[in-house]
């Protein structure tokens, strides 16, 4: 990038500033990461797990809520809430992640909600499979993508709009989508897309539609402005890579305590145990290594068995530190299909899929 950059206003999420500006802490306020130490839990606890509202909590009443089903189906139809609960029920642990964790650790910095790393979370998500539901209304051949809408509505991007993402057929029709209505063992709450939403596990949080209220299969790829918004590449005009499955990552429990404003860990000299999880959109993690010099020299950590198809993974790995001073831990994971996680972020105009290596600072004293 050359030193002329675009100003806060123009549309393009670049800022000369570094600093955080009134509209993003509107932003960074609303929605949270998961606190670093929350990935101890298999399941997240609900409190914790990250969210990402774009416009409002919609207002929505269980008892009088419907979900349509239309376009390109043979028989159309709606639902009640009580209607899908009625049907066969699944119950799956499913890792999200924003498309966007970690943009805020870009240079020059997207303009948007700025994600530092952490906004993830697993829990068990309960429904009724989606696949079904398509197939008995009648799912058309000449269906290219099915369209999901949301009852949040809001004003992006100069766009007036519902939240609408959509899946091609063959992702619509995977087993393991679901039409969820609890999480952790309990309706949803409102924040998290109550009384209904969309799991699609493997991919980025984007997809799965909240407080959904509509499904429309259509003849014609899907592009709507939430689909031309999550891009990957060097510009804002919806015409880089789509983002879709999660990028494989791993981030690590802060070890000892934390300084209050900095974050820096503080532990004591000898030998620590570095516990933490790593996912993959629909690959099992196959290696996590880490450094306790920045990255210049790996060990192997002990990796869990991937127990749950579409959640994340435990590791842990010895560390002995021997000398007092300023370190720096670095993770980073393989997974089975061979991708690694980069020690460097991949910048993007709206920062997308930054997986890049995990970095704490420690003081051994």
């Amino acid at each position: 990038m050359n030193g002329d950059l675009p100003v806060v206003g123009d549309g393009s999420g670049l800022e000369r500033d570094p600093h955080l500006h009134v509209e993003e802490l509107h932003l960074a306020l609303r929605n949270h990461v998961l606190p670093l130490e929350g990935l101890r839990y298999d399941l997240t606890p609900t409190g914790m797990h990250y969210t990402l509202v774009h416009y409002d909590v919609p207002a929505l009443d269980a008892a009088s809520w419907q979900l349509s089903l239309g376009g390109l189906v043979g028989a159309p139809r709606t639902f009640t809430l009580a209607q899908l609960q009625a049907r066969p029920v699944r119950t799956l642990p499913v890792t999200l992640e924003c498309a966007g964790d970690g943009r805020a650790l870009l240079s020059p910095r997207p303009i948007s909600q700025p994600w530092l790393p952490g906004a993830v979370g697993t829990a068990a998500w309960t429904g009724t499979p989606l696949a079904p539901i398509l197939a008995e209304a009648g799912l058309s051949d000449r269906a290219v993508d099915v369209v999901f809408t949301g009852a949040d509505h809001g004003l992006e991007g100069g766009v007036e709009q519902d939240y609408q993402r959509a899946l091609p057929r063959a992702e619509a029709m995977h087993p393991d989508a679901l039409l969820a209505w609890a999480m952790n063992g309990a309706p949803l709450e409102p924040q998290h897309g109550a009384p209904l939403r969309l799991i699609i596990p493997g991919w980025y949080g984007m997809a799965h539609v909240k407080w959904l209220r509509a499904i429309d299969a259509i003849d014609a790829p899907f592009d709507g402005y939430q689909h031309l918004a999550y891009r990957y590449g060097p510009t804002r005009d919806g015409t880089g890579e789509p983002v879709t499955l999660m990028r494989v990552r791993s981030m690590m429990i802060p070890p000892g305590f934390p300084d209050f404003l900095t974050r820096t860990r503080v532990v004591a000299r000898g030998a620590h145990v570095i516990e933490g999880r790593a996912w993959s959109g629909r690959a099992a993690i196959a290696r996590v290594e880490l450094s306790g010099d920045g990255g210049a020299t790996w060990i192997d950590a002990e990796v869990a068995p991937a127990d749950a198809p579409h959640a994340w993974q435990g590791w842990r790995a010895p560390w002995h530190a021997d000398r007092p001073g300023a370190h720096e831990l670095v993770c980073r994971a393989t997974d089975a299909r061979g991708a690694v996680q980069p020690l460097d972020a991949a910048w993007g105009a709206r920062g997308m899929g930054n997986n890049m290596a995990h970095r704490v600072r420690v003081l051994v004293r």
